[in-house]
Formats: C-alpha cells, structure tokens, sequence
C-alpha cells in the first residue's frame, strides 16, 4: 500500500458544512477500491473509481484517500467525560470498585466546574481525533456533588454539536429511594430541568435495586427520556437485576430506549441461567454495553484461582439477538488509569476477552452503538450518514491490531480531524 501522509496533510484548510464531496480510491471492509460520493452530509453513492457516475465535476471538493480504509466512525457507548484524567488526582489504591468509588467521594473537593469542563473537553478532543462522532456519558449527581458533572458535560455538549454527537445521562447518587432519598430524587429532578438526555442510577448498589429500577423507569417515563443503567456490576451470582429490568421493561410497556451496562454478574451464571436471561433481555429490546477496560481492571481482585474475567455473557446474549456493543468506560481515572480513548483498543479488548471476530468487534464500537443511541446508520454505503474515519490500513483486522494514527474524521460529510488539527 501506498504511503498515506500525502492525503492527511492535503486535507488541511477543508471543513465542509454541507454541499458535495467525493472520496476518491477509498478502501472499503471487502477489499475493495472505490469512491464515495457524499451530498448533504449522506452518502449518495458508492461506486468503481472514476466511474461515469463518480466524476470529479460532481463534488464541490475531491479529496484523494489514496487507499485509505474507510469506515463507519466510531461511537463510544459509556463514557463518564467528568472523570476523565484523574488518575493522579484521585488514586484508587485498592483497584477495585468500591476503592475507586470511596477515593472519587474523598477527592470530589478538589474538582471544579472549569476544571472539569477542561477534562472533559480535552477528552472529547482525544476520542474524536481517533475517530468517534457519538458520545454517550454519564454524569455524577450526588447529594454531595451536586449538579457541578450534569452542568460541566451539558456546556462540553452543547460545545461540540455539529463534531460530535455527546447525549449526558444523569448518573444518580443513593440512596434514591423511600424518605432517605428524597433529596436525591429532587436533585434527578433539577438535572431533568437542565436538559440531561437520559436518566441512570446503579440499582445493584442501592438497599432495594427492584425499587430503584423501577422508580428510574417511573421518572425516566415521565420525563420522555430514555434509560441507560449500571447494571450488576458485581461478581456476586447471587445479583441479578438485569433480569428484573427485562420483566419490568416487558410488564410496564416501557417504551423509550432502554440499556443495560456492565452486566458482569451474567457472565457468572451456569450456561442455562445465561440463555434464560439473555432471551428474556431480547425479548424486553434492551441493549448491554460491555465494558471491558474498567471490569477487567476492577473485577476480579478477589477470585484468586481461577479468576474470572469480569465481563458480561457476551456470547449468550449475542446468541439471543441482544445487540451487545462496547466501549471504554472511563479514562485515566480511578476506575482505569490507562485507555487511549481510541475505540479500536476496546475492539481489540472484545477479541481478546469477549472472543469476537475483528468484525464483529469493529461493529460493536461503531454501527452497533449508533443503533444503541438511535441514531441514523452511518458507513460507507448509499444513504447512510457520511459519519466516517479514514485510516492508513489495509484492512479491519489490521486496524484493530495497530491503531494507526493519522486518521481523518468527518462528521456528516465535514472534515473535523486530518489527523493533525481539530477544526
């Protein structure tokens, strides 16, 4: 293959907000070369290199990839931009869960709006520089904390619309239910009043999860928001709220998105429980986010022989029609001090861990995710969003293999990284 920088630095100077482009000698998953005519940031036709029906007369501007692998761009499907690059500031000496919780509620006086937002930003600098244009993160609301996460990743939001799609899921504190949590749920209901996207909670950590979940499908019903949980992030067999989310989901006629993350105590059920629960999540149209950097980092500690891996029941749930995606969870923080904020390092993580293919797993941090976030399908194929990343690669595995860099993004047929400068 050729060399490629030639394409990344001809492209400084482009930032197209609409109009036409065309993509020429772009490598697509299949092998083959073609080029990609793209109209109003959506792909209005894929054909063989300087057919009759791609000519450079049809593009405002032509951009020559030069055999560049052109994908669907990323999208990361459990992000927590608030904490992002605090492994220094916060240390989770213990490396596991409650170490890291218990280190965030030590610390959370040394974190500010501005420094958060300055986190946060920075982060989303980094993921859209590798290639994502959709970003689901949850923001911390604790009696303690306040509004300070849910109003720093708003103004990051509202900051980067038109680059990056970035939805806030309120993460609440506990306990949220019965008199004790009042508070609580008067807090979720000034975060609603800011313009959070979804409503979340971590019911497996609260004294009455059953209660929990079915009070944040309550709110989140009223509100017209969707749900995306912490969802038995525990090895403990003997916890299981998935499952009462499937029958809650089922029995109430919820009808807005729901999903399920982490999931870890699925993948410590005999097979049979596994199938059980998975059907019954199919049939309740919940999607699982798996996340393998922070639970293979978190989880574990404790299971000296044989250690378990700590993810979700990948398998069975994939068997059962469930769409599984996966994403990085945090960043350099006290829930993970290393990720690169490259979703191709997730990828690679579900083929190692999770025994995906390097499709699948390339489908799992991309299209799979936009389907999780119910946003419009993107790729490299007519009619899809031009949501695409161009990378030195001679083919998907490869990708996955070694993170190239030198990447080009564009974000509905607008150049927003060259793989130099973000615009």
């Amino acid at each position: 293959m050729s060399s490629h920088s030639g394409a990344a630095q001809a492209l400084s100077g482009h930032a197209l907000a609409g109009g036409t482009i065309t993509l020429r000698h772009a490598l697509l998953a299949d092998g083959s070369i073609v080029d990609i005519h793209v109209v109003d940031g959506v792909v209005d036709r894929v054909g063989s290199p300087a057919s009759d029906h791609l000519t450079d007369g049809d593009a405002t501007t032509t951009i020559d990839l030069d055999g560049m692998l052109v994908l669907a761009a990323f999208a990361e499907p459990h992000a927590h931009l608030d904490k992002a690059f605090l492994a220094e500031t916060v240390p989770n000496p213990s490396g596991d869960l409650m170490g890291a919780i218990m280190a965030m509620e030590a610390h959370r006086h040394l974190l500010t709006l501005d420094d958060t937002i300055e986190r946060a930003d920075r982060a989303v600098r980094l993921m859209l520089s590798n290639g994502v244009t959709a970003i689901r993160t949850h923001a911390d609301c604790t009696i303690e904390h306040g509004l300070m996460s849910v109003e720093a990743l708003i103004a990051v939001r509202e900051r980067f619309r038109g680059r990056v799609h970035i939805e806030v899921c309120v993460l609440n504190g506990w306990p949220s239910t019965g008199p004790e949590g009042a508070d609580q749920r008067a807090l979720l209901r000034d975060a609603i009043s800011l313009g959070v996207d979804l409503i979340g909670g971590c019911p497996h950590l609260e004294s009455m999860p059953e209660a929990a979940t079915d009070q944040f499908l309550e709110l989140a019903d009223a509100a017209g928001l969707g749900v995306d949980l912490h969802t038995d992030e525990t090895l403990d067999p003997t916890v299981l709220a998935l499952e009462h989310l499937a029958h809650r989901v089922l029995d109430s006629g919820f009808a807005l998105p729901v999903t399920a993350s982490h999931c870890v105590s699925l993948g410590m059920q005999p097979e049979r429980r596994q199938r059980e629960v998975a059907e019954l999540v199919s049939a309740a149209g919940i999607d699982v986010v798996a996340l393998p950097h922070t639970n293979l980092f978190l989880q574990g500690r404790g299971h000296a022989a044989p250690t378990p891996r700590g993810l979700t029941a990948v398998a069975a749930l994939r068997a059962a029609g469930v769409n599984v995606v996966a994403g990085a969870d945090n960043l350099q923080d006290p829930f993970n001090p290393v990720g690169r904020g490259d979703p191709l390092e997730t990828a690679g993580l579900m083929i190692m861990a999770s025994h995906l293919l390097p499709a699948e797993a390339a489908d799992a941090v991309s299209e799979g995710v936009r389907a999780t976030m119910r946003l419009a399908a993107s790729g490299p194929r007519a009619g899809a969003v031009a949501d695409l990343v161009a990378l030195p690669s001679g083919s998907v595995r490869e990708a996955i293999a070694m993170g190239p860099s030198g990447r080009i993004v564009f974000s509905a047929g607008r150049i927003v990284h060259d793989g130099r400068t973000l615009r």
